[in-house]
């Protein structure tokens, strides 16, 4: 009956009655009628509503318990799509999906961040309207953008700050910009971020509590808690990069400060040591090469990194309590070497607790999650009950 009251106080509104089909399972007039509380006239009226912007549709017919069987209705996300951009130093990955963040069509390309705002939002704007079009739809059907910068990002303003590898970003109006060229909303967060909200919505949709962590040649982490992205309070949640690492070397970071994780144990730091040592590697990938390739040194000096990283990571844990932590980015396409690496660190120095049912694993999306993240972002944004109802006014 508490559950039955909870529902009935939000699905007030016809946006707050669509919240209730974004599942995707079919309903009844009726069964929404019994889940709201409200007048099976009024239930009738506001699905009529959403079937006419066509967010909902006809689902066939429920089992009859006699007399002429009740038709189903179920969310529609093939109705609008939403264009969804992945930036990083060096490049651009682009996706057109629908309302499920399912992708029609997609680009990837070399870019340079450095090159300023104008430059690489022109591009996006314009691969966007082609990506639109080649996946069968028109500029219409696009309701809104989401992007991921690599860099902090002020999300509420949508604006980069003071991003160390972004020159000429600093508080750019990155929403505004787009909007201009796309007519559109645009959503902006940071990366990794992103890549957590991908992880999350699109193979861990059932777990609460979730910390994406990104090792290449830097380290950040995404922080998913209570079913939603943990951004803080100036957007610097999950700077795991730049926690120092207890008896560490002091090798200087890029921050200023010396011993952080990224500094010693970043797909560039271990390139770095490896290279010292003789054994030719110049960046995270060369690193993984290697592995791939069977090389000892480059094997031990990944387990090593994951090792480091476990011990930040493992405080990590004991004060947020994630059901899994997934890794990804370039690096963790060294594999088992850099997981073994963490585990072995991470369920010794945790609580036992809260690594009792603690899952330690690869990113299942591959370079795709931030792009599936920002898909997702945005269409949280348009999916909204305020916006569903701006909507249909």
């Amino acid at each position: 009956m508490q559950e039955l009251t909870r529902v009935v106080v939000r699905a007030q509104g016809t946006g707050e009655l669509f919240q209730l089909l974004r599942d995707g399972r079919p309903r009844t007039r009726a069964e929404l009628a019994q889940l709201t509380g409200q007048a099976r006239s009024t239930i009738a009226a506001r699905v009529d509503a959403l079937l006419a912007s066509g967010l909902v549709q006809p689902a066939g017919e429920a089992s009859s318990t006699g007399g002429r069987p009740p038709a189903t209705f179920a969310f529609r996300p093939s109705a609008r799509v939403v264009l969804a951009v992945d930036l990083g130093a060096s490049h651009a990955r682009l996706a057109v999906t629908d309302l499920a963040a399912t992708v029609l069509a997609d680009h990837h390309e070399t870019i340079a961040i450095a090159a300023g705002p104008e430059v690489v939002l022109d591009r996006v704007a314009a691969l966007g309207a082609k990506l639109v079009e080649q996946a069968g739809r028109s500029p219409a059907d696009l309701v809104s953008v989401g992007v991921g910068l690599p860099g902090p990002v002020d999300h509420a303003r949508g604006r980069p700050t003071s991003p160390p590898i972004m020159p000429g970003w600093d508080d750019f109006d990155v929403p505004g910009h787009l909007h201009r060229l796309l007519g559109v909303p645009v959503l902006v967060d940071n990366d990794v971020n992103l890549m957590a909200l991908g992880e999350h919505g699109t193979e861990f949709p059932d777990v609460d509590h979730l910390l994406f962590v990104k090792v290449a040649t830097g380290i950040g982490a995404g922080v998913i808690s209570d079913g939603g992205i943990r951004r803080g309070a100036q957007g610097a949640a999950g700077d795991l990069g730049h926690i120092a690492v207890p008896g560490a070397a002091d090798v200087l970071c890029r921050c200023g400060n010396t011993g952080c994780v990224e500094a010693v144990a970043s797909g560039r730091a271990v390139a770095e040591r490896l290279s010292a040592a003789g054994v030719p590697a110049t960046s995270a990938t060369d690193v993984v090469a290697r592995v791939r390739a069977g090389d000892a040194a480059a094997s031990a000096a990944v387990r090593e990194a994951g090792r480091t990283l476990g011990e930040v990571l493992a405080t990590c844990v004991s004060m947020l309590n994630p059901s899994v932590i997934v890794v990804g980015g370039p690096f963790a396409d060294a594999g088992e070497y850099l997981l073994a690496g963490i585990r072995e660190v991470v369920y010794r120095r945790s609580l036992p607790l809260a690594t009792q049912h603690l899952r330690i694993v690869a990113s299942r999306t591959g370079g795709r999650a931030g792009a599936l993240g920002a898909s997702v972002m945005a269409t949280q944004h348009v999916l909204s009950a305020e916006a569903i109802d701006a909507l249909l006014a």
